[in-house]
């Protein structure tokens, strides 16, 4: 079983990073490798697919209703964000954009989220260098504020499931780290991103709405991703039982810097235990949720906001690794040494 399971993870880790094919089918690829790692952990039962099937919903509706009110309300929302923009002091409305999208994510969650982003650059024309600041900074924030509540981020929908928890547990148990952050990256905003010039190189397309199709099949993906997430937590927990457990956490959050360059789903479901105690869990879910902002393919937002504005790997890495160093280890001394 050792073997397999871990054979598996080799595969679900390193597969969707270095295989193109399985990266643009990366929810059906999770949905079959959670099914087998079922299987091989010998923990599949009718019990177990039900609730892998019943998981996935509350964000699902959450992705799929708020996707049809962003398409509605597109061009007012557009309209909304100049307006608002003339009026605030642009460095004030660049930290108060990066602090409401943190708080808002865990609501209308962090793809949702992630498109207001886009629509709020194209919308303003900052300069490139300045843009690309400002989105990683804002995924940040999104990354980490999505994670507050189960419909926002795959991840807390994995980690409220497999720890059989409320709704508000996220909240009390890594909440108040969290909006601590939302202030420290909206103040890191007002002192790096320059005002539009408009002679600079900078992002003027406009973010077209998406259509219905779009919407529809996002919603479907996000389904069976956490379905197979779910699934493949399932698989992986008599493994972790027998080997994490005994982790130090503070090596465990350390580690989870791999969420860098892996989706820090897949690895919460792979590593969270109910039989862990609350600090184990709250050093998992920091280490992942903030190394993720790191590099692109580390949080759903932070692939999004890059596809949606061209944003290469290495100028997302040139200011994202940084400060996500930065913010780690900000985080390790103030509250691990305590």
């Amino acid at each position: 079983m050792f073997f397999g399971l871990l054979v598996i993870l080799i595969l679900v880790l390193f597969l969707p990073f270095s295989v193109k094919l399985i990266e643009k089918n990366l929810e059906v690829f999770l949905f079959f490798m959670g099914l087998l790692a079922a299987v091989v952990g010998g923990v599949f039962n009718s019990q177990l697919f039900v609730r892998a099937s019943v998981d996935p919903i509350k964000i699902t509706l959450a992705v799929l209703i708020a996707g049809l009110l962003f398409k509605w309300f597109h061009a007012p929302l557009q309209k909304l964000i100049v307006g608002m923009s003339r009026k605030i002091p642009f460095r004030l409305f660049i930290g108060l954009v990066v602090i409401f999208l943190g708080l808002i994510s865990s609501v209308i969650t962090a793809i949702i989220a992630a498109l207001v982003l886009v629509l709020i650059v194209t919308s303003l024309r900052l300069e490139r260098g300045s843009a690309i600041r400002f989105v990683v900074i804002a995924c940040f924030s999104i990354g980490l504020g999505a994670a507050l509540t189960p419909i926002g981020e795959p991840l807390s929908t994995i980690a409220i499931s497999k720890l059989n928890e409320g709704f508000f547990f996220l909240i009390g148990l890594i909440g108040p780290q969290i909006f601590a952050s939302f202030f420290i990256f909206g103040l890191l905003a007002t002192f790096v991103v320059e005002p539009p010039k408009r002679k600079k190189e900078s992002f003027q397309k406009e973010s077209n709405s998406e259509t219905y199709e779009e919407i529809f099949v996002r919603s479907l993906k996000i389904y069976f991703f956490v379905m197979g997430l779910t699934l493949l937590g399932s698989g992986f927990e008599p493994m972790i039982n027998r080997y994490f457990i005994g982790l130090d956490p503070l090596l465990l959050y350390w580690l989870n810097m791999i969420s860098a360059i892996l989706d820090n789903a897949t690895l919460a479901a792979a590593e969270i235990s109910p039989a862990m105690d609350h600090f184990t869990i709250q050093s998992i879910l920091l280490g992942l949720m903030i190394s993720g902002g790191m590099l692109i393919p580390g949080n759903i937002p932070n692939i999004i906001a890059a596809g949606k504005l061209d944003i290469t790997s290495k100028e997302w890495a040139k200011f994202g690794v940084p400060v996500g160093l930065c913010v780690m280890l900000g985080y390790f001394l103030i509250i691990y040494s305590m």
